[in-house]
């Protein structure tokens, strides 16, 4: 019986697993092999099975973050997030963020019929069946994201904002060229670089500092477990990188490394004392105000109110809002805005989520809801975050049109 020749797909197929970059570095006792992968690409998840049912490894590293995993190994993780916790520790506007992030990559993930990083997904599992270590190697997507938050200057943040609200709304498919880019292999990289207006400002934290920071985390599994030989599987955009930091043995001390690479850079500290300069200015507007006559003190207060607190409030409406919670944005704004260690929006979504407890459904429905802009706004969970971020920002425009209107109407009694 003669043996069937291949189809011109499967040589496709074998010569694009062939063509997978990957190199073998070794760190004293122990070889580390990378494999760069495309996260839009089935040969790499063939590749990973392929190297992994060879034996030859006695771990598999996955360029995947705590966080990252246990969104693949629990895709219910959402649906234990503590929405009060999130809003307590000032995480809100990131958690928005990170599932605007989330809703761009499944929009990729439904133009190429594929599901992103279906190559870590095969390398968690076959390294499971192998019974291999599975080491996680990168940094957690939050500190990356603040890190990349601290890099831009102040006045790009509203780009890169604007460029995730965009990113939702969009429904235009990927270029030819923007395909050719996600093949380079870092989800993470060609997400932000959709919408970034400089790109310079993001490579550092983004890519320079993971390939770093992974390289480091390789060393030091070498260095405390005595592996033979890791396989890595990362981006292909890392594998140069990080091949330069493991071949010169440039990076001493991992440990030390990888704590800086994990701290987050401090805010300058003008920026620090901006809200308390706006709250003195502010009150002794009124002081001034009173002292002149207690009928402009009072219009003053009145103005700082309704101006402040009806901005807040209108944000709230607009992210549909419970009406208390909208009357809670009309009452605490004004107040809020005069003590920077509290914000307005804190207190409307603590109120909005102890009003309307979000169902497990809506936490269930999140990757598909945060894929559309109604979605965002029928999604409980989703709601809660616009509620948030809109009611703040109400308050951020209103205390500066209040003060506004406080010194004009000083600078014309």
């Amino acid at each position: 019986m003669t043996q069937q020749e291949p189809t011109t797909s499967e040589l496709s197929d074998q010569q694009e697993i062939q063509a997978e970059p990957i190199k073998t570095i070794r760190i004293d006792q122990c070889d580390i092999t990378l494999l760069g992968t495309a996260h839009v690409s089935k040969a790499s998840a063939d590749k990973v099975r392929e190297l992994i049912a060879t034996g030859q490894y006695d771990a598999v590293a996955v360029e995947l973050c705590p966080s990252r995993h246990k969104v693949i190994v629990n895709p219910d993780a959402m649906a234990q997030m503590d929405l009060f916790q999130v809003i307590k520790k000032g995480q809100a506007s990131m958690v928005a963020a990170s599932l605007a992030l989330g809703a761009f990559q499944q929009r990729m993930a439904e133009q190429f019929d594929i599901e992103p990083g279906a190559e870590m997904r095969v390398a968690i599992k076959d390294a499971q069946a192998a019974k291999l270590p599975v080491i996680l190697i990168d940094r957690e997507i939050g500190t990356t994201m603040k890190r990349i938050y601290r890099n831009v200057p102040w006045w790009k943040r509203f780009v890169l904002f604007a460029g995730l609200i965009e990113s939702v709304i969009s429904k235009e498919k990927f270029s030819e060229e923007e395909i050719e880019k996600l093949k380079e292999g870092d989800v993470l990289e060609s997400s932000f670089s959709q919408f970034a207006e400089n790109e310079q400002d993001l490579f550092h934290p983004l890519i320079s500092e993971r390939d770093e920071y992974m390289s480091s985390r390789l060393i030091k599994e070498c260095n405390e477990n005595n592996y033979r030989h890791i396989l890595a599987v990362i981006g292909a955009g890392h594998l140069n990188g990080m091949a330069r930091h493991l071949e010169a043995q440039s990076i001493a001390n991992p440990d030390e490394r990888i704590a800086q690479l994990d701290t987050i850079p401090p805010s300058s500290q003008w920026l620090k004392w901006i809200p308390w300069l706006i709250v003195a200015l502010i009150l002794g507007g009124f002081a001034v105000g009173f002292m002149r006559s207690p009928e402009l003190g009072t219009a003053m207060v009145v103005d700082w109110i309704v101006i402040n607190g009806g901005l807040s409030a209108l944000g709230a409406a607009i992210a549909f809002a419970h009406p208390l919670s909208i009357l809670t944005a009309f009452l605490a704004a004004p107040l809020t805005s005069l003590n920077p260690t509290i914000g307005a929006g804190m207190v409307v979504a603590g109120v909005e989520t102890y009003l309307r407890k979000p169902k497990v459904g809506d936490f269930n429905r999140l990757r598909k809801d945060t894929t559309t802009l109604k979605g965002w706004w029928s999604n409980q969970v989703t709601r809660i975050l616009l509620i948030f971020i809109l009611s703040t920002l109400g308050s951020a425009i209103g205390t500066y049109v209040a003060g506004f209107r406080i010194f004009e109407q000083l600078s014309s009694s």
